[in-house]
């Protein structure tokens, strides 16, 4: 991220003061949107006005106060090792967490020393990681379904696109070893809200459609649109978008990055339910206990608030 300047904060302050969108702003800074969200975010008055000269003072405070040796002391130790053992949190979210909080903590790289030293000395935080310390390809591959009258996601609108409201789903499924047992995830996009649950008749299509009609009915004014794969699970597109009244689109064959949100969201949920699990072993709670946990989890896109603070 682009670091603002003092005389781009008195810009900053004179756009907002001519009403001018923070989209505005970023494009004559020349910096990113996300740029201009954070320094208003993290750097205005408690009522929301954003003042240069007050942000000015909060970032330079902040940055000596970062600047400040930061000691791998034993409160930091009990802190990171509880966070990671009973929440399973990155090191990237540890330290993000405490600096919206104003906790000490050492640097993410620190932590990540830590815990491979841990390793060599026949410790297993590495195993609370949701890589364990291993980066893994995903396989390409798999036969593309004709499905019937679908939407592609070319025909989406900019406000989906660009995260501009609540209420905008992808959804997926994760399966069992040797496919057996399915569960379907549905992501937020904006916040990263996360909704589960165990399909008791695995990928067929019906009873999908049948679970996740059951499961949004009672929110169905915040569901506007949800986005898919192009899975045969998905087939009852149709009947789904017809109950809850809702735009359903098809990303493009083989294009997991259009809904990439959903596949990082799968990978923390494989932190808990690995590809070698038995899906007998979790039952309809112990999916709801995994929801929630991940849904209280601190996530850099939200500097580091929990998606649950959203709602």
């Amino acid at each position: 991220m682009k670091h603002i300047t003092k005389e781009q904060r008195y810009q900053i302050e004179a756009y907002l003061k001519s009403d001018k969108s923070k989209e505005f702003i970023a494009n004559e800074l020349q910096v990113s949107p996300t740029t201009i969200f954070r320094e208003i975010n993290r750097n205005s008055k408690l009522r929301g006005v954003y003042n240069a000269a007050f942000a000015n003072e909060l970032s330079t405070e902040r940055k000596e106060r970062l600047k400040r040796v930061r000691k791998f002391n034993n409160n930091i130790k009990i802190f990171i090792e509880e966070k990671l053992k009973n929440e399973q949190w990155s090191p990237e979210q540890i330290v993000g967490y405490c600096k919206s909080n104003n906790i000490k903590m050492v640097s993410h790289e620190r932590i990540y020393q830590y815990i491979r030293q841990d390793k060599l000395n026949g410790g297993d935080l590495y195993k609370e990681l949701r890589h364990k310390l291993k980066h893994r390809k995903r396989p390409v591959g798999g036969k593309q379904i004709v499905i019937k009258n679908k939407v592609s996601i070319e025909k989406r609108s900019d406000v989906i696109n660009n995260k501009e409201r609540f209420g905008d789903w992808e959804i997926d499924l994760i399966v069992g070893q040797e496919n057996k047992g399915a569960i379907l995830t549905c992501v937020e996009r904006q916040t990263g809200f996360l909704m589960m649950r165990k399909l008791p008749f695995g990928k067929d299509s019906k009873f999908l459609a049948k679970a996740l009609i059951d499961m949004f009915l009672p929110y169905k004014k915040s569901v506007l649109s949800i986005t898919s794969d192009n899975s045969v699970e998905f087939a009852c597109h149709q009947e789904i978008s017809k109950k809850l009244k809702c735009e359903y689109y098809f990303a493009h064959p083989y294009s997991s990055w259009e809904r990439g949100l959903n596949e990082y969201t799968n990978k923390l949920i494989r932190q808990y339910i690995t590809k070698k699990s038995d899906f007998n072993n979790y039952n309809d709670m112990k999916i709801k206990e995994i929801q929630i946990k991940l849904n209280k989890r601190p996530r850099e896109k939200l500097d580091f608030k929990t998606p649950i603070q959203f709602l």
